[in-house]
């Protein structure tokens, strides 16, 4: 098996991040859980609606910036590796995954 990908059970795969990688994308969710809190003290302090769906709106975009950033990973990590090892049912996980994010 692929260092990156370890099988844990049958239904249940875990992903090795190299440091830089798994640095980046938690910088990220900080980023955007410190959004939603402001959000939270926006809604509580009563402010104005469009200011907070404007805020709601950067935390869209950040969430999606942060997909676009995994998925990418996933691709050049993930699905090559298990295409390689001929394990092709992965382009089928992968078709169902983007039909999910293009809801």
């Amino acid at each position: 098996m692929a260092d990156e990908e370890k099988v844990v059970c049958t239904c249940c795969k875990t992903k090795h991040r190299e440091e830089k990688q798994y640095q980046d994308l938690i910088r990220r969710l900080n980023r955007i859980e410190g959004q939603v809190r402001g959000v939270r003290n926006m809604v509580e302090s009563d402010r104005y609606c469009v200011d907070i769906l404007t805020q709601v709106s950067a935390i869209t975009a950040a969430l999606n910036a942060f997909n676009k950033e995994l998925l990418g990973q996933h691709i050049k990590g993930c699905v090559v590796h298990d295409i390689q090892d001929g394990r092709l049912d992965t382009v089928d996980e992968l078709c169902a995954t983007l039909q999910k994010l293009m809801k």
